[in-house]
């Protein structure tokens, strides 16, 4: 009988491009004013929370959740205004699904590729599924290089393309004929990751049936769901036909599918939220365009980018204050000095702005 090995140690066992990366890190929050993970910060009316207590209370825990989720997916694709011909398939949260679908390309050599800046998991997923990555830098502005992105295609032959729309962590949306044509271009999948559609302008939803490449993926986190993890696919019935077969069994569980169920029967409500946050986003970018030294950029999500000397210094203290935001100095040569609010309530933004002009005023002492 052999004996297992004495020093077999991580590096000796996983592949490199693992060992090489580091693992998606979320700040500690308890007690801050947390403006940090794009959430919707408004509580559910009082009626619909008890409403969903009760089918929590009634589910049947002992069993396992609908595979399917056929009620889930119809109310789905009514709340979309999705056209018949067209199916979704669920995800838990967008990650599972960007998960799925490089794993369901990655052949040898099989490319992924995205713009930089822009959501960190697009890269972390193609590591992980063994995919190659390619990355093509925004314009100064993080608007698409169309160009760039046109001869990266012809000379990579990407499998899967992921374009944010609107993009994050920049807040805005690309140009949408520049999105079309890079679709027509591509010789695999193009996915159009529209995350914060709920507080956009444009979708490319309608656009799914003039290109047989098109994916649109969306998630009901920023929406107000961030807690119950549910996102979905919506496409041609022939490519999601295929890629259910990757999907892990029950990956929707019972308590996500009764509340979820729930509150797409009240998606007004949660719609109403979205406009009342996009009223707050615009108070908020007009107090951080009236602060000094801060350049904040326009935006079409539930956050926004700003720019500003020493970022790292005001982030820390801004949490000394009590409010958590996001750091992405570090994270990308385009977003040297850069943070990223959520769009918090009316209180959170006041709080928020006077902390921001307190730590600004703290550092700006500085030599």
């Amino acid at each position: 009988m052999s004996s297992a090995p004495k020093n077999l140690t991580p590096e000796r066992l996983l592949r490199q491009e693992i060992l090489s990366l580091h693992a998606y890190h979320v700040q500690p929050s308890p007690g801050m004013i947390k403006l940090d993970a794009m959430e919707n910060p408004y509580q559910l009316p009082q009626l619909l929370r008890e409403k969903i207590a009760l089918a929590v209370a009634n589910a049947e825990i002992n069993r396992y959740p609908d595979a399917a989720a056929l009620r889930l997916k119809a109310l789905i694709k009514s709340a979309s205004g999705l056209p018949p011909e067209m199916d979704v398939l669920l995800g838990n949260g967008s990650d599972e699904i960007i998960q799925l679908l490089a794993l369901a390309v990655a052949k040898p050599g099989a490319v992924l590729l995205s713009v930089e800046p822009s959501f960190v998991m697009y890269k972390m997923i193609a590591a992980f599924s063994g995919m190659n990555y390619v990355g093509v830098s925004l314009t100064e502005d993080f608007s698409l290089d169309l160009p760039a992105m046109l001869d990266a295609i012809k000379r990579h032959q990407p499998a899967l393309v992921f374009l944010a729309y609107p993009n994050n962590p920049t807040g805005n949306l690309f140009d949408a004929a520049a999105i079309a044509e890079i679709i027509a271009a591509a010789p695999g999948l193009v996915v159009v990751d529209e995350a914060y559609y709920a507080f956009a302008s444009d979708s490319f939803l309608p656009q799914l049936d003039h290109y047989s490449n098109l994916l649109v993926m969306r998630t009901f986190s920023k929406l107000g769901m961030a807690g119950l993890r549910l996102g979905f696919l919506a496409g041609r019935k022939s490519w999601l036909a295929q890629l259910e077969k990757l999907r892990l069994p029950y990956n929707v569980g019972v308590l996500t599918q009764a509340v979820a169920e729930i509150l797409l029967q009240h998606h007004d409500v949660l719609l109403q939220q979205a406009e009342q946050i996009k009223q707050d986003r615009a108070w908020l970018y007009e107090r951080l365009v009236g602060t000094v030294d801060v350049r904040a950029y326009p935006s079409e999500a539930n956050f926004i980018l700003f720019h500003l000397p020493r970022a790292g210094k005001v982030f820390g203290g801004l949490k000394q204050r009590g409010v958590l935001i996001k750091n992405l100095d570090g994270g990308h040569p385009a977003l040297t000095d850069c943070l990223r609010v959520t769009v918090g309530t009316a209180e959170q933004n006041e709080q928020f702005i006077r902390a921001l002009q307190e730590s600004i005023h703290q550092f700006s002492q500085e030599k």
